[in-house]
């Protein structure tokens, strides 16, 4: 598996950390450039999470913040900067599937849990995600081609891209990463007899409707979030990491949520995605090396993975025993690693890390996420060349404060 480096655990910074998070005062804004970048100036090189080891040199570095915390937002692990503003991203997906089953789309649409794990994906593109959403798509009148989502870089599976060449067909929309999100635009739609034609447009009543689920689930109004454009065309939302893992708290067991709480009302449709996305883990990313797939088919009822773009990563982690306690609390997680890691390796490492520091992932698990725990980078002969290795100490807080 290549060569195995131990470094000394040393990296223990980590910033203030906030008794009482609240949800962040910003601006929207959809037009790039149109407001100064958060924290320039003012934040400091995060903590080193992963090393890239070449025979005992290395080589490079990821750095990163990661910070877990419970369903009121009490933190319970950090390491590094909870207040770093990161854009979600793809990490929205299954806050945004509520957006359509308040809408009564589960019974209107007669909608399937495979269909709502797809709509809250970033899939690879294969044909199990194709005929998902195909079939979806042929039982409620929708045409494929009203999807606005690209075919850049698509499909992310690499062997379906290869066939798809080698048989000389072009990848339509349908094969896009986001088009499951896309479909709760089309869906919407169709329930209400809007427009399909410019649906990914801020002010269109279905991106309306999402963004209003956004901002209850993360405890905050529409008016206060700070939108940006995603890669797909559609807006997306930038929250503090601690933010995004009080949401996937939320996420993990949205019944945890008192009667009070804002969110409360979200609870019955994140409960229906929750269990979707744990049902069906193979259509949330894909067969093959994706993370978000092989860490709750490892930890089956356990843990809903979702990445995004630029690296970040939320982990909702359902109640459950945890090492050698019995049974600990739901809890969210947010890994955000700094450089954006092209290479998948620096998320793969420090994700892994991060739940076995919590006591989630141990033993045959974690063995089983072996090569996204330690990733080999290997030579055109297959010989094991460079390995990715985390480096870090996940704290609890109360010893970081002790």
């Amino acid at each position: 598996m290549g060569v195995r480096l131990t470094l000394p655990a040393r990296l223990r910074t980590v910033a203030a950390v906030p008794t009482q998070p609240g949800p962040p005062q910003r601006q929207r804004s959809s037009r790039p450039g149109a407001a100064a970048p958060v924290g320039r100036g003012r934040r400091s090189a995060p903590p080193i999470l992963v090393r890239q080891v070449r025979n005992g040199v290395e080589e490079s570095v990821h750095r990163g913040d990661i910070v877990e915390v419970d369903v009121d937002g009490r933190m319970l692990r950090l390491l590094g900067d909870p207040a770093r503003v990161v854009y979600l991203r793809s990490c929205v997906k299954p806050f945004g599937v509520a957006a359509l089953l308040e809408a009564d789309g589960a019974r209107e649409l007669e909608l399937e849990p495979a269909e709502i794990a797809i709509m809250a994906s970033s899939h690879s593109g294969e044909d199990l995600h194709v005929r998902t959403l195909q079939a979806l798509y042929r039982r409620t009148g929708i045409s494929q081609t009203a999807l606005a989502c690209g075919t850049e870089g698509m499909p992310l599976d690499a062997l379906t891209a290869a066939r798809l060449a080698r048989d000389g067909e072009r990848p339509g929309p349908i094969r896009h990463m986001c088009s499951g999100q896309h479909s709760i635009f089309l869906l919407l739609a169709k329930l209400n007899g809007w427009r399909t034609d410019d649906y990914w447009l801020d002010e269109h009543p279905a991106q309306q409707a999402y963004q209003a689920v956004v901002a209850r689930a993360f405890g905050t109004t529409v008016g206060r979030l700070r939108q940006g454009i995603d890669g797909c065309g559609i807006p997306t939302y930038a929250f503090p990491l601690r933010e995004v893992a009080r949401a996937y708290a939320f996420l993990a067991e949205p019944e945890a949520v008192g009667q009070s709480d804002a969110r409360a009302s979200l609870a019955p449709a994140l409960r229906v995605v929750r269990d979707a996305c744990l049902a069906f883990p193979e259509l949330i990313a894909g067969t093959r090396d994706r993370l978000d797939t092989s860490i709750m088919k490892a930890l089956p009822g356990r843990v809903v993975s979702k990445g995004g773009m630029e690296a970040l990563r939320g982990l909702a982690i359902l109640p459950g025993p945890r090492g050698r306690s019995d049974e600990v609390a739901a809890s969210g997680m947010a890994v955000k690693i700094e450089d954006g890691d092209g290479y998948d390796r620096g998320t793969w490492a420090a994700a892994v890390e991060a739940l076995a520091q919590a006591g989630v992932l141990e033993g045959q698990a974690l063995r089983v996420l072996g090569r996204y725990h330690r990733p080999v980078s290997a030579d055109p002969h297959g010989r094991p060349a460079a390995e990715a290795v985390p480096d870090f100490e996940l704290a609890p807080v109360g010893e970081l404060l002790g």
